[in-house]
């Protein structure tokens, strides 16, 4: 059996690559979990702390961290090919 994909996406609502990032993570049937940074301070702070950036998104899969929407690095990580 395959090992499980843990995908967390630290975004925010108003954000358009994170709503283009999580869409294309749906298209390839990927789930995740989303972590809206707006409103949680502390997973604001997890995420910066983990990435070093502030900006968003941040993608986290099984702990390697991606930050913006880096399509080739997160393809590279699933085993996506385009």
């Amino acid at each position: 059996m395959a090992e499980e994909i843990k995908i967390k996406v630290f975004s925010t609502p108003t954000c358009p690559y994170c709503f283009t990032l999580k869409e294309y993570l749906k298209e390839k049937g990927f789930k995740y979990e989303e972590i809206n940074v707006a409103e949680d301070k502390v997973a604001a702070k997890e995420m910066i702390k983990k990435s070093g950036q502030m900006g968003v998104p941040v993608t986290e899969i099984n702990g390697e961290i991606i930050t913006g929407f880096d399509k080739v690095k997160i393809n590279q990580i699933l085993g996506i090919k385009e």
